[in-house]
């Protein structure tokens, strides 16, 4: 028995047998606090004389109708309705009640207790706007829809299109007629209802104006800091349409900031939900705005990837959320006053990544999301931080600017369709030159972290006679991968570690030779991996590890201290640094680290240095 789960097999037999075409989407707000009403009529094309089904979940169904005949609605179960006899054109209405939620999943109602409004809002990603409308649940199924909302009078409603119109059907309720949305997903459209209080504003770019909202609930006005929120959302924007060289694909562009939310932020097509807790009600470090803004970039990223072109199915959901993930991280770089974001990173994302790569459940970036529910098994550190890492990887492999002119041609020739992660390869390799189905193979379908560490001997005169880079991995792991790093040659300048050279190469194998630096001068310190471009453990040699202790990690810049925090750490756990040496090294340098998240990070492993790897 199905339940409510669907396999990959299904929903690809599905697709080879029906096109989507449109979706009219009836709701009705105003039935009591427990359920509402749901109408949906889809149209949709099929194989004739094929059968399929539909899918809903948790719904007392009223009628089925399909190409004007009356179906059984005891023929609905486990979360699916029998679609028997298809023609080449079909239309199907589904009249039901569908339960509200209070976990997070379809359309969630919350009362705050401050005031007792009530807040309504969807959360559709993986499968669950089927548990609002009947649907084909599955994201290469696309479709436009038309959302009708009837609700109290007072209170907003957003969706993913602006209002066409408003139809007053009582004293106290009125219809909300939505324009019909682009061609999107089923887990992207979105609603979002109640006596929410909202701040208008226009983006003016490029390619014209996008209007503005930003959302929350009216006990929150208050705390509400729209101008900062407005401010990154608008240099998003501006970094977005001219990397990509495409305006934005949706039209207006609402951020609602909901209550009790179940995860960080999700990206619907004009209308995306953030967790509000992103409103902050007392004074909050530079770290929480810059991970705000962050989260903003991440979900504005999602409107080009993966909500203009679409993943075909959950097995790309990896690539999806690492491409936010860099975009994100790049944007607040080049674009908002959060300059140090890849230090962020560093120390938050990756390291969390490292740390789950060498756990005994450690698995491939590119899992094998047979049926939903191994979708939901393979939310981890893999999946996220190591597939994010490993993206940047790719950005460094193929060069930034040959990675963006790829996007270009990829959002272009898919816009509103849906691709596997081999159409973007084919993308880059062709902006790039670089052949990539083999890079994909080693970073994608293989498990564990590799080692880095400079090889190298000096001559009389201080200057390098030879340099290479050894590469190495866990017997249980024996990948050797491509890297593409960058190697940075620091020297103290009044205390402080100052980069003086910086050369990037491409790593192979085991021994790598990097001729570009036989001849200078050795530095105070060798740093691998400078910038952070590839993903891999690294070791400093000894007079480098030397020199950071004696000037307490002293960098002139927040990124190359954390490469260092993050390889004397990885020493420690590794058993080639002793832990007394590491907590030394933190009491002495974490009262100057600038880097909260680093700052955070450090106090753990130091205290998991003193307990766990210590014997008295």
């Amino acid at each position: 028995m199905p339940g409510t789960n669907l396999t990959r097999e299904e929903a690809t037999e599905r697709a080879g047998l029906v096109s989507t075409d449109h979706y009219v989407v009836e709701l009705d707000l105003t039935t009591g606090e427990e359920r509402f009403g749901s109408t949906t009529t889809l149209r949709f094309g099929a194989v004739p004389g094929s059968s399929t089904f539909v899918d809903l979940v948790g719904a007392e169904i009223g009628a089925i109708t399909l190409n004007g005949t009356s179906l059984d609605p005891a023929t609905y179960a486990d979360s699916r309705i029998p679609l028997p006899d298809l023609q080449a054109e079909n239309e199907l209405v589904v009249e039901a009640t569908c339960a509200y939620s209070h976990s997070g999943e379809g359309l969630h109602r919350f009362v705050d207790p401050v005031d007792d409004r009530v807040y309504l809002y969807t959360q559709f990603e993986v499968p669950d706007a089927r548990r609002v409308f009947a649907t084909f649940e599955q994201p290469d199924l696309k479709a436009t829809f038309d959302f009708r909302v009837t609700a109290p009078s007072h209170w907003a409603v957003v969706s993913n299109s602006p209002v066409a119109e408003t139809v007053e059907v009582s004293d106290a309720a009125s219809t909300r007629v939505f324009e019909t949305t682009k061609t999107m997903s089923t887990y992207i459209t979105a609603l979002v209802a109640g006596e929410y209080h909202g701040v208008e504003d226009v983006y003016v770019g490029e390619y014209g104006e996008i209007p503005l909202g930003v959302w929350c609930r009216q006990s929150l006005v208050e705390h509400l800091d729209a101008d900062d929120i407005l401010l990154v959302t608008k240099q998003g924007f501006a970094f977005f349409e001219d990397a990509f060289q495409m305006a934005y694909p949706f039209g207006k562009y609402d951020q609602l900031f909901v209550p009790e939310y179940n995860m960080g932020a999700m990206e619907n097509a004009g209308c995306v939900t953030f967790r509000d807790e992103m409103i902050f009600r007392s004074r909050q470090t530079v770290a929480a705005y810059e991970q705000r803004a962050n989260t903003i970039l991440h979900e504005m990223a999602h409107m080009w990837f993966g909500d203009l072109v679409t993943m075909k199915w959950w097995d790309d959901l990896w690539l999806n959320e690492s491409f936010a993930e860099f975009a994100a991280h790049h944007s607040s770089v080049e674009a908002t006053r959060f300059t140090d974001a890849w230090t962020g990173f560093t120390n938050n994302r990756k390291n969390w990544a490292y740390r789950q790569d060498q756990l005994p459940s450690t698995h491939p970036i590119a899992a094998d999301n047979y049926d939903l529910h191994a979708v939901e098994a393979n939310f981890d550190g893999i999946t996220y931080a190591k597939g994010a890492s490993s993206l940047k990887q790719l950005v460094a492999w193929v060069g930034v600017d040959d990675f963006f002119a790829g996007l270009r041609s990829y959002f272009t020739k898919h816009a509103y369709g849906n691709t596997t992660l081999q159409d973007l390869l084919v993308e880059l390799q062709e902006a790039s030159g670089r052949e990539l189905d083999s890079w994909a193979a080693e970073w994608l379908q293989t498990s564990g972290v590799n080692t880095l560490r400079a090889r190298f001997e000096t001559g009389d005169d201080g200057t390098f006679t030879s340099f290479a880079v050894e590469q190495t991995a866990i017997e249980e792991y024996p990948t050797l991968r491509r890297h593409r790093i960058a190697i940075g040659l620091y020297d103290v300048v009044d205390g402080r570690f100052v980069r003086i050279e910086r050369i990037e190469t491409d790593v192979r194998g085991e021994l790598t030779e990097v001729p570009e630096l036989v001849g200078l001068r050795r530095p105070a310190l060798v740093l691998l991996n400078d910038d952070d471009l590839t993903y891999a453990k690294i070791r400093l040699d000894e007079q480098s590890f030397g020199q950071l202790v004696e000037h307490d990690m002293a960098f002139t810049e927040s990124l190359p201290r954390a490469l260092c925090w993050g390889s004397a750490w990885d020493m420690t756990r590794d058993a080639e640094l002793p832990s007394a040496d590491f907590v030394s090294l933190v009491l002495a340098g974490v009262g100057s680290e600038t880097d909260l998240t680093a700052v955070a990070s450090l106090l753990r492993q130091g205290q998991s240095a003193v307990n766990l790897y210590t014997s008295d």
